[in-house]
C-alpha cells in the first residue's frame, strides 16, 4: 500500500485570464495527505483550494507537476477513472427520482445488479444515519438530510478517496456546527481519506487531522490545527487562522532565546523564540486575545499599560479594546467564568495588559 493517500509534487496549474495574461491558480503546490486523514485545504476565495481539489478528481488537468493516489500517477487520467467522489456544496440530488434511486444511480451506472444495489444503498443510508428514507424524495427531506443523502451517494461507490467541496456552506449555522461533528464521526467510521475545502477557519480547526492553509495558489503552511494556531509561520496565516493582535517593533537585542523588543512610545517586550534575529530588525509580534490578562501582572512576563476603549460583551467572553501609549491597540478576550458577570474595566480606564514571554510569536513576513 501506498504511502500517502494523495500527494501533489511540484503542481502548477494556469489560467488564461479574460484579458490575455496566465494566472497561477494553484502555483508550484507540493503536499502530501496520509491514508485515512481529515485533511482540509482553506484559505480565502481565488487562493487555489477548490482548484487543487479539481485537479485530486480529475475535473482539471495539472499544467505541470504529478498528482498520485495511492501511489498511482493519476494527472492525466480523466475524472471517470480515478478511485474518488465529490460532493459539492448544492448536492445535485435529481428531484424525480426517490433517495434510494439518488444513491443507487452510480452502481446502476457501473451495471451492478438491483438486488446488491438495494443491498449497498441500504448500507449507505445507515452510514449516513438515515435508514428506512429510500423512498423519498429531495423535497420531502430537510437540508440536513439532503447534504446526508449527497454523501451516501458518494460512499456508496466506495471511493479511496473523498473530497468535499463547502459541502455544508447552504446549510444555517447551527445545522452546519452539528454536521461538522457528524462528518468527523462519519469519516472515522468508515476510514477513508477525506478532503476538504472550506474557507472557514473554525471549521477546519474543528474537523481536521491536519490543515493546508493557502494563498495565492501557495499552501503556506501545513499542519495539525493546533500548530497552524499556535505556531502561524507568516502574518497570513496568523491572521486568518482566528483572531490575532499584531504589534509592531524592532529588536533591541537577543539574549540566547529570549529576545528584546522596543514598542514605540510603549517600553521595551521580551519573548521567548527558537529564531535568531538581529538588533534593528523590523519584526511583528503576534498575539492571540485570549493569551493576554487585564489587570493580572504576570510574573517575569510583559505588563504594558494602556487604556480601555471600548468592551464587548458576547455572552461567553467580554473583549476589551486597549490602546497603549504608543498608539497601538490590542483585543483582550477575558472568560465570563463566574456565577454572576463581572466587567473588569470600563472604557476611559487606565490598565495593564500582561502576557508571558512564551505567548507571542515574532513574525517577520
Amino acid at each position: 500500500m501506498a504511502e500517502f493517500a494523495v500527494e501533489m509534487q511540484d503542481v502548477l496549474k494556469q489560467f488564461i485570464t479574460p484579458e490575455g495574461g496566465i494566472l497561477a491558480a494553484v502555483n508550484h503546490v507540493t503536499m502530501q495527505i496520509k491514508d485515512g486523514e481529515f485533511f482540509s485545504l482553506l484559505g480565502p476565495s481565488g487562493c487555489g483550494k477548490t482548484t487543487s481539489l479539481r485537479m485530486i478528481a480529475g475535473f482539471e488537468l495539472p499544467t505541470d507537476g504529478k498528482i498520485f493516489i495511492h501511489g498511482r500517477e493519476m494527472s492525466q487520467v480523466p475524472a471517470f477513472q480515478r478511485p474518488v467522489n465529490t460532493v459539492f456544496q448544492q448536492y445535485a440530488l435529481f428531484p424525480h427520482m426517490t433517495v434510494e434511486q439518488n444513491i443507487g444511480f452510480g452502481l446502476e451506472m457501473k451495471g451492478v445488479e438491483r438486488a446488491e444495489r438495494s443491498k449497498r444503498v441500504s448500507e449507505a443510508l445507515q452510514m449516513v444515519r438515515l435508514p428506512g428514507m429510500e423512498q423519498r424524495r429531495p423535497k420531502q427531506l430537510s437540508g440536513g438530510q439532503q447534504q446526508r443523502i449527497a454523501l451516501a451517494r458518494a460512499l456508496v461507490n466506495k471511493p479511496e478517496v473523498l473530497l468535499l467541496d463547502e459541502p455544508l456552506g447552504a446549510l444555517d449555522l447551527k445545522l452546519r456546527k452539528e454536521m461538522q461533528l457528524e462528518l468527523k464521526t462519519l469519516q472515522r467510521e468508515v476510514g477513508i481519506t477525506f478532503i476538504y475545502v472550506t474557507h472557514d477557519q473554525e471549521e477546519a480547526l474543528t474537523m481536521s487531522d491536519r490543515i493546508a492553509v493557502m494563498s495565492k495558489g501557495v499552501a503556506l503552511q501545513i499542519g495539525k490545527p493546533e500548530e497552524i494556531y499556535e505556531r502561524p509561520a507568516s502574518k497570513f496565516v496568523a491572521d486568518f487562522i482566528g483572531d490575532t493582535n499584531f504589534i509592531d517593533g524592532v529588536v533591541k537585542a537577543q539574549n540566547a532565546s529570549t529576545v528584546e523588543i522596543e514598542l514605540s512610545g510603549t517600553g521595551v517586550i521580551c519573548v521567548e523564540s527558537r529564531r535568531t534575529f538581529t538588533s534593528g530588525q523590523q519584526v511583528s509580534v503576534a498575539v492571540r486575545p485570549e493569551k493576554l490578562r487585564l489587570n493580572a501582572e504576570v510574573k517575569d512576563g510583559n505588563n504594558i499599560e494602556g487604556r480601555v476603549e471600548d468592551v464587548i460583551y458576547i455572552g461567553t467572553d467580554t473583549h476589551y479594546g486597549v490602546r497603549f501609549a504608543g498608539g497601538q491597540k490590542v483585543r483582550v478576550r477575558e472568560q465570563n467564568v463566574n456565577q454572576e458577570y463581572h466587567q473588569l474595566s470600563s472604557s476611559g480606564d487606565k490598565v495593564k495588559v500582561s502576557f508571558t514571554r512564551t505567548s507571542p510569536r515574532i513574525l517577520t513576513e
